[in-house]
């Protein structure tokens, strides 16, 4: 802490002096003085500070429809009296509508933010994958053998999503491959975001570039809750003088804070009482002075005088790395770190030479503002530092506005404000103009009216006139008088119209009129807020016409994305330090979510990577558009699968989308061509196989006959054998029967023959019986005809078997 009395210079310090007198604390209080100075310096005319807060509050009033009515009131008092007036000084909320537009509008394109690994191991671990794939694709064939006959896929990306060429693989890397340290850093920064609330934080940011025309964060670290994002508000913002519109050049940033002594003592607890009583009585004193622009109430004496205004600002600068070479009695180098101010003499015989390396830095003080405290300076602990340019240093606080010329910041409420004053001023004459509106009445012709005879010698008066004007609308009147001249009173009763008609008409096309200059000037239209659609128009039209609008306020969107790109970055760089230095490096990583166990393994070598980041913007209304228009009609001609338009769909990178468009409009045109030539060899083959078909009916018709006529000659045949086994049988049993009859007539001859043997040795008597006797059974009985023969004659023939064989012997 630096406590310095008398007059100090205003100016900036230099920057070209030594580390050690950067490092006091005389130096980090002349640039707390010089920024002071530069800002609050009321000497001439109001200081930057004062015109810049009163201008943001100015704005974020018009913003809310809240803005001063003195102005309008002088607009219509006469010499300050506005006692004839009774009028709702109520402003118009016409700019808060357009605020809404475009700071909802913004919310709704979503982003994704993406980690590209970029260090030696990760790239060389895609070239190596890169080079598996490029190896799958030309061996194809090969791998599809290799799976149909062992049967392991031995392919390195599936069969589907396998790329055909160079083209298809380019295209796969950008959208399916993804490294697990990438997926780690995405996780990681999207939980950092989470952790900060950083979608309330965007909203506040993106209100601010629309209202104000500059946006701001800070971002922190600390052990005890990690990487912070902090809102800044833009009014109690100081930087140094830019003309880039992301404040990259600044080489001071400061931001002012009215703190309590209670938060005086949390932040510095080893500050003794009696110095911070000193502190508040510069302090408030200070804060009394500008009271009147801080807006404090009368009433709030007490808070003033307990309260400073503290300014913390960022300082960045260099310091050198100076080293002592000096060459061992071995021949080796060996580097001493030295201070600056080391100058070896410049001598031949010397052993040892200076060797020195200036980077950037950034030293953080506090300035109680009114006063000559400083009560912190140091050099900055966890400074962000590109891999890619260790001696760069970035500074903590994001800034953009993305209108600013000459360190002037134009906002879009800036531009709409003169016009809200008009239509503000318009209401309110229409307001008045109503007030002093009469109605309309009639005029009555007394003249006229005497000069009317009804025929029957009377004449009506004036209340009777009224009355049947009144009633029916009509009236009676005369043309000549009673002496035949003509009568200039001959419509006894004409109608006055209203005196303000034609001037609320005039007031009301006035409103209009500056309305539409809003939205000329900003961009606006009718088409995208949907305010006043035209049913004449056609969708396309209208949609135009809102692609348009949002053209014209894109430079706020993408001030938006920039902060967010940067925060993004710095989350990336500070994390890798953390996982690299710091030593409670485990805890935060377990601190940062539930991530998977392999996020969690590729985290603890998150610090050997090296990163790029960027966003990936969702399409906004017109590029979804241009995109769906070319999907259908793709879908239209069939050149693509549903399935293919759903992945088309869910890319957000428009280029990306349409380069899959046209890779899948390619590999259906292919698989068509394959399937009309596999349709045609199937057409082919089943002609063939008709043709086959055919001749086998013919060949089996032919069967069937031939068959048919073997089945025909069989049973013919078996018929016949059937016939030739009956005759056989016929016969067989026939001359069995001779047989037998043949048998018993041998018998009986030699029977005969026996008993004619006997006969023989008996007397006569008995040789005549014996005779008659043997007659009788040795032949048929004489009847004067030829003996009959009982052998067969011609049919001892069976089927070419010779029967005849077979008769006695």
């Amino acid at each position: 802490m630096a406590i310095t009395t008398g007059q100090l210079p205003t100016q900036f310090p230099s920057q070209a002096v030594s580390d050690e007198e950067k490092m006091s604390s005389e130096y980090g209080l002349s640039v707390g003085r010089a920024i002071e100075q530069e800002w609050f310096n009321r000497d001439n005319n109001p200081g930057m500070y004062y015109r810049t807060s009163e201008e943001f509050h100015r704005l974020r009033l018009y913003a809310r429809g809240e803005q001063s009515i003195k102005k309008y009131k002088d607009e219509f008092s006469i010499n300050g009296d506005l006692s004839y007036l009774n009028l709702d000084w109520k402003p118009v909320p016409i700019i808060p509508k357009f605020v809404d537009i475009v700071v909802n509008g913004m919310q709704d394109r979503l982003f994704d933010i993406k980690a590209f690994a970029q260090d030696p191991i990760s790239t060389g671990k895609r070239t190596d994958f890169v080079n598996k794939v490029q190896r799958d694709i030309n061996a194809q064939s090969l791998l599809k053998q290799i799976e149909a006959e062992v049967g392991v896929d031995a392919r390195n990306v599936k069969e589907d999503d396998m790329p055909t060429n160079t083209e298809e693989l380019e295209l796969y890397m950008q959208l399916a491959y993804k490294q697990g340290i990438e997926i780690a850093e995405e996780q990681a920064i999207n939980n950092v975001f989470l952790t900060n609330k950083y979608t309330e934080l965007k909203k506040r940011v993106d209100y601010d570039l629309a209202v104000l025309g500059i946006g701001a964060v800070k971002n922190t670290f600390n052990n005890t809750d990690g990487i912070k994002l902090d809102y800044v508000d833009p009014a109690n913002l100081v930087w140094s003088y830019t003309e880039d519109p992301n404040f990259e050049d600044c080489y001071y940033f400061g931001e002012i804070k009215r703190i309590t002594v209670n938060e005086l003592k949390k932040q510095f607890p080893n500050l003794p009482n009696e110095e911070i009583a000193e502190f508040v009585k510069k302090g408030s004193n200070w804060t009394n002075y500008n009271k009147d622009h801080f807006n404090t109430a009368k009433n709030n004496e007490i808070d003033n005088n307990n309260t400073l205004t503290v300014l913390y600002f960022n300082w960045k600068t260099w310091e050198n790395n100076v080293y002592k070479i000096k060459e061992t009695s071995t021949g080796a180098d060996k580097a001493i770190l030295k201070d600056d101010q080391f100058n070896p003499p410049q001598d031949k015989r010397t052993r040892f030479e200076r060797v020195a390396q200036a980077r950037e830095v950034i030293y953080e003080g506090v300035y109680i503002l009114g006063s000559n405290i400083l009560l912190e300076w140091n050099k900055a602990t966890n400074m962000i530092r590109p891999s890619s340019n260790t001696n760069k240093v970035l500074m903590n606080y994001t800034v953009s506005a993305p209108r600013i010329y000459k360190g002037n910041i134009t906002s879009l409420v800036s531009k709409m404000t003169p016009y809200a004053d008009l239509i503000q001023l318009t209401h309110l004459k229409l307001q008045q103009t109503i007030q002093r509106m009469v109605p309309s009445g009639v005029f009555i012709d007394a003249d006229g009216i005497a000069e009317v005879d009804l025929g029957n010698g009377t004449n009506y008066n004036a209340q009777e006139a009224l009355n049947m004007y009144f009633s029916t609308g009509s009236i009676i009147g005369r043309s000549l008088t009673v002496e035949g001249d003509q009568n200039p009173g001959k419509v006894p009763i004409q109608e006055l119209p209203g005196t303000q008609g034609n001037q609320m008409q005039i007031l009301v096309t006035a409103y209009n009129q500056y309305l539409q200059m809003i939205r000329d000037i900003t961009g606006l239209n009718e088409a995208r807020d949907g305010s006043d659609p035209d049913p004449n128009s056609l969708v396309g039209v209208q949609k135009l016409a809102a692609a348009n609008s949002n053209t014209a306020t894109r430079h706020i969107l993408s001030s938006s994305m920039y902060i967010t790109l940067a925060l993004a970055e710095a989350i990336c760089l500070r994390f890798k330090d953390v996982l690299e230095f710091h030593p409670t490096k485990e805890a935060f990583i377990n601190s940062l979510g539930q991530f998977s166990v392999g996020s969690l393994e590729e985290m603890k070598n998150m610090h050997l990577h090296d990163f790029g980041i960027f966003l990936e913007l969702e399409p906004d209304e017109e590029q979804k558009a241009i995109l769906e228009a070319n999907i259908q009609a793709a879908l239209s001609r069939d050149s693509i699968n549903l399935e293919d338009a759903i992945d088309i769909r869910e890319i957000k990178n428009l280029k990306l989308a349409n380069q899959l468009l046209k890779i899948r409009r390619i590999r259906k045109q292919a698989q068509d061509q394959e399937m009309a030539k596999a349709a045609s060899a199937a057409q082919a083959e089943a002609q063939g196989q008709a043709q086959i078909v055919v001749e086998q009916a013919k060949a089996q018709s032919e069967q069937i006959k031939t068959e048919s006529k073997i089945q025909y000659r069989q049973a013919d045949i078996e018929f016949e054998i059937k016939k030739l086994e009956v005759e056989a049988q016929t016969k067989k049993e026939l001359m069995q029967f001779e047989y037998e009859l043949n048998v018993q007539l041998k018998q009986l001859e030699l029977q005969a023959q026996k008993e004619l043997t006997q006969a023989n040795n008996q007397g006569a008597m008995e040789r005549e019986s014996l005779k008659v006797s043997s007659k009788s059974v040795s032949g048929p009985p004489s009847s004067g005809k030829p003996a009959k023969s009982f052998e067969s004659k011609g049919n001892d023939v069976l089927g070419g078997i010779d029967l005849s064989r077979f008769s006695p012997k």
